[in-house]
C-alpha cells in the first residue's frame, strides 16, 4: 500500500491512507515469525526463560526460536555484538494481566537488571491506549511489556474509531494518531 494525499476540508494531508482494492500477489495465511539478533545463545535463553516468561527451542548452535501464548515465533540469531542495537521504536510487545502486573514486572526486572544484563529500564507510563513500560535487554532488542485488553492489540482492528484511513471528515487540526481502547481510560 502507498500512502497518498487525501482531501481533508479543503486541504491535502498526506499520510492518509487508502484501502486497496486489489487481490494481493501472495496469499498468505498468517504472519508466521520475525528475527531477532542475540549475541550470547545461553544467556539471552536464560534472559527469555528466566524474565520475559518466553518459549524456548534450540534447533541450532547459534539460533533459538522464541514465542508466547500463540504460533507467531522469532528466530533468534546470533551475530557479532557489534551490530547496532534495535532502535526503540521496533520494539517488541509482552502482555501481562493488570495495570498492577505491569509495575510489578517493573519492581521484579529492575530486582534483577544487573544480574540479567538489561541495559536500560524505562518507568511505566500511559501511552497510545496501554499501561506499560520499556526495557532494552542484554542483546539490544527493546521490549514493551504492558497491559492490554482480552485480545491484545484486536481491538485496534474491530473499532472503526482507530483507523484513519480514508477520512475526509477531519480538519488538520483534528487529525492525530488515534488509540481507542474501549476498556481503559485514556
Amino acid at each position: 500500500m502507498v500512502a497518498i494525499a487525501v482531501e481533508v476540508k479543503g486541504s491535502a494531508m498526506p499520510g492518509i491512507t487508502q484501502r486497496s482494492t486489489r487481490e494481493p500477489v501472495v496469499k498468505t495465511r498468517f504472519l508466521s515469525h520475525g528475527t531477532l539478533k542475540i549475541t550470547d545463545v545461553a544467556a539471552t535463553r536464560r534472559f527469555y526463560e528466566e524474565v520475559l516468561g518466553l518459549e524456548v527451542v534450540q534447533p541450532m548452535k547459534a539460533a533459538l526460536y522464541i514465542r508466547l501464548g500463540g504460533d507467531h515465533t522469532y528466530v533468534c540469531v546470533e551475530s557479532k555484538p557489534d551490530r547496532p542495537d534495535m532502535p526503540l521504536l521496533y520494539h517488541n510487545g509482552l502482555d501481562v494481566g493488570s495495570d498492577e502486573e505491569v509495575d510489578e514486572a517493573y519492581r521484579d526486572i529492575s530486582a534483577v537488571q544487573d544480574e540479567y544484563g538489561v541495559k536500560e529500564l524505562n518507568k511505566p507510563v500511559r501511552q497510545h491506549g496501554v499501561y506499560s513500560f520499556y526495557l532494552k535487554d542484554l542483546d539490544g532488542n527493546w521490549w514493551e511489556i504492558g497491559h492490554l485488553p482480552p485480545g491484545g492489540y484486536r481491538f485496534r482492528f474491530a473499532d472503526p474509531r482507530n483507523d484513519l484511513t480514508g477520512r475526509t471528515d477531519l480538519t488538520a487540526a483534528e487529525i492525530k494518531d488515534v488509540f481507542v481502547n474501549p476498556h481503559m481510560e485514556e
